[in-house]
């Protein structure tokens, strides 16, 4: 292969593996600290609007079922933040953001560029296994076999592929491990806290499914939080997948939606398996990443009010 149709290549499984536009792409979004959106009559979500990240948000302002609230400015949640612009960067300092952990694999990071962050941003890698999705989504794609493309990813199985990662959040030693850490960082103080992964649905989705509900957030509530990732993606995926059929590498790229798309049927294959390895996800959060009571109060009484 010639090497400009080597880097056009690239570039374009690049955008898809961030889940995210080229700064270029979105330059009519204004940056700015926050833009509020009603999620229903007792949270409102602050969404962080930035030129080189679709999905950052304050995770505050939701209501646990005691009527407490969750603070504002203490947790975010984000996709990759390889590539800011340094308006966003600057926009970042606002929050002054004292640890951010990545929950991305070393070949996601070596593809997509590490965080660019503002100073007094420490920044503490914990990767958590994606069952090899962002090197096989990337081969696939670049094989350009329609084929190959709707045997690998048609007929279901690219959902099916989604929910057995979901289920390795349960089953995955290494991956508890990173979940339990980073609450515990929550409940230690070291916030104000932001943790993403290339898209900021799935791995990130999951841990805020799990600190909402741990701090007392309906089920329904936390549910809806995750599902707003569609919401926040949809334009920029939209995008990803029109320009993998004019480069020429998909004839039918909506095989990607599935992989881009956040769903209840993924949560549901995680909180199954927490269901069925620890009799509820209670029995996870204390048994499975190990959080006794004494953590558990520490971080309710960090993050509400």
């Amino acid at each position: 292969m010639p090497a400009a149709r080597i880097r056009r290549t690239t570039s374009v499984l690049s955008v898809l593996a961030l889940g995210a536009l080229p700064t270029h792409a979105t330059a009519e979004t204004t940056a700015q600290p926050a833009v509020t959106t009603a999620y229903d009559d007792n949270a409102t979500v602050h969404r962080i609007v930035l030129q080189g990240a679709v999905n950052v948000r304050d995770l505050g302002g939701y209501r646990t079922d005691k009527g407490r609230q969750v603070r504002y400015g203490e947790v975010f949640r984000s996709d990759a933040l390889g590539k800011l612009t340094e308006a966003d960067v600057s926009t970042l300092a606002a929050l002054d953001l004292r640890t951010v952990v990545d929950f991305r694999v070393p070949l996601e990071v070596q593809r997509d560029g590490a965080d660019r962050l503002p100073a007094g941003a420490a920044v503490t890698s914990r990767p958590v296994d994606d069952l090899g999705l962002y090197a096989t989504t990337m081969a696939v794609i670049g094989s350009r076999d329609p084929v190959r493309q709707q045997e690998l990813l048609g007929d279901g199985r690219a959902e099916e592929l989604m929910r057995s990662i979901y289920r390795t959040f349960v089953t995955s030693p290494d991956s508890r491990a990173q979940f339990a850490a980073t609450l515990r960082d929550l409940a230690d103080k070291r916030s104000p806290l932001l943790y993403h992964c290339t898209s900021g649905k799935d791995r990130t989705g999951w841990l805020s499914y799990l600190l909402l509900r741990a701090l007392g957030v309906p089920e329904t509530t936390a549910t809806g939080d995750y599902l707003l990732s569609n919401d926040f993606r949809a334009a920029a995926d939209l995008r990803t997948r029109e320009g993998l059929k004019q480069a020429g590498l998909m004839q039918n790229p909506d095989l990607l939606i599935p992989l881009q798309e956040v769903r209840e049927d993924y949560l549901d294959a995680a909180l199954d398996q927490a269901e069925r390895d620890y009799g509820s996800l209670d029995g996870y959060l204390t048994e499975g990443l190990g959080l006794d009571t004494s953590t558990l109060a520490r971080l309710r009484a960090r993050l509400l009010k």
